[in-house]
């Protein structure tokens, strides 16, 4: 059963442990945690792809060893930046909320995962399956030290997983792809007062950037459930994040450097836009550089996935109104695609409050959240 006493303690005890990324240093997060899963009997073990950049893994052995599902919250925060009017590292309670940083993204989230797997355990509850548990490092910059290793080197491998990242009871089941670009423009210097001397850098970018914000995306034709996640996503987007050139007021600026971060539906190639992109720049200049900061996938499970179908069910037993979404933000569920593990994301934090001061989560919600996704992991039957 789950104990909501416990519970509130466990979430105020990790908000008071700092793991603002960056710098990045999980270590002592990982350490609480492991020492967490050691006292209910479990073998938990701290995996490192950088020194003190810790993750946490576990499992919780069911019936059919050869089924596993994973839960995954992340260890990391945001800084916590200024205007608080509660500290960061509290956990203040007030007004039935619990105040700090993590609150809502991500520590409120992990505290139900560990109450969650307490309270099984007590109950001498054996799931239909093994239970994978991984905290995980980095999220906030990637994962490149957290999630993704963890899959590359298959330290974790599971058949299904559920990312314990999100608001409101939300089961994110679609996301758009992310393709973060920087673009270098080089011109020529001459003095400002003859710009006809020069060959102007920024006037180069500022042209090339007029046409990127009027492209048109290309999204395939598509018919039936193929399309449903067009109901869950607004359309593929371009932002102009970072813009800089030139050396002095009265110098013909020799150089320009743009960002730009493109938000793609499922079904649109990042390789077709980065060839548009390309191909927009050529008519302009032949004096250029790109420079691929990243790139994600964009990602689709069918809502008539299991995964989806017992989150839901579970939920309405709770008497939640589950809330089927989109991801508009990039986040870590596209990892598990080309692994070809089935993946979902939900969570019990309070929308609006990621990434802010005076983040909160409230109370309700992880007792509530914590009660449905036990009942969920409990019922959860794995394909055969």
């Amino acid at each position: 059963m789950i104990n909501k006493k416990r519970l509130i303690k466990l979430t105020r005890s990790l908000i008071r442990i700092n793991s603002e990324n960056p710098p990045g240093n999980e270590a002592r997060m990982a350490v609480f945690v492991k020492n967490y899963l050691e006292n209910l009997g479990l073998r938990p073990k701290i995996h490192e792809f950088k020194k003190r950049r810790s993750n946490v893994m576990a499992v919780l052995k069911g019936k059919n060893t050869k089924r596993s599902l994973l839960i995954t919250p992340h260890l990391d925060t945001v800084p916590a930046g200024k205007n608080w009017h509660f500290g960061p590292f509290t956990g203040k309670i007030y007004q039935g909320k619990i105040y700090g940083l993590g609150a809502t993204d991500c520590k409120g989230n992990l505290a139900c995962a560990l109450e969650v797997i307490n309270s099984i355990i007590e109950d001498r509850a054996i799931l239909d399956y093994n239970l994978v548990f991984a905290a995980t490092a980095d999220e906030e910059s990637g994962s490149g030290l957290g999630l993704i290793p963890l899959l590359n080197k298959k330290i974790i491998k599971p058949d299904a997983a559920v990312i314990l990242d999100s608001d409101d009871f939300s089961i994110i089941i679609t996301q758009k792809g992310l393709i973060h670009l920087k673009v270098g423009i080089q011109g020529k210097k001459a003095h400002g007062a003859y710009p006809w001397r020069g060959i102007n850098a920024i006037d180069i970018a500022l042209n090339i950037l007029k046409e990127i914000k009027a492209y048109k995306f290309v999204t395939p034709v598509c018919r039936g459930s193929g399309c449903a996640y067009r109901k869950y996503l607004k359309p593929s987007t371009v932002n102009i994040g970072t813009i800089k050139g030139g050396d002095k007021v009265n110098v013909v600026a020799d150089w320009c450097e743009f960002e730009l971060d493109f938000r793609f539906l499922p079904g649109e190639s990042a390789k077709e836009i980065l060839k548009d992109i390309r191909g927009i720049i050529r008519k302009h200049t032949k004096n250029f550089k790109i420079e691929i900061e990243g790139i994600q996938k964009p990602y689709w499970i069918n809502e008539s996935h299991r995964l989806v179908e017992y989150l839901t069910r579970s939920m309405r037993k709770m008497r939640i109104s589950s809330k089927i979404k989109g991801s508009e933000g990039a986040t870590v569920i596209s990892f598990f695609q080309d692994k070809g593990i089935p993946a979902i994301a939900t969570g019990f934090g309070c929308e609006g409050c990621c990434h802010v001061a005076d983040e909160y989560v409230k109370i309700d919600n992880l007792y509530k959240g914590s009660k449905v996704l036990e009942e969920f992991l409990k019922n959860y039957k794995p394909p055969r």
